[in-house]
């Protein structure tokens, strides 16, 4: 595997957790009552 690929391959997968983590955050945002108060701004 060469570093060119590599990187990428890093990069894809960095972009990938990033999404992961902002669409869990995301949903427990949503579902947990904790936040309740905070999401009455109908997120």
């Amino acid at each position: 595997m060469t570093p060119e690929q590599r990187r990428r391959n890093k990069t894809v997968g960095l972009a990938l957790l990033a999404v992961v983590l902002v669409i869990f955050v995301w949903a427990l945002f949503k579902g947990s009552s904790l936040f309740t108060p905070l999401a009455r701004g109908g997120i």
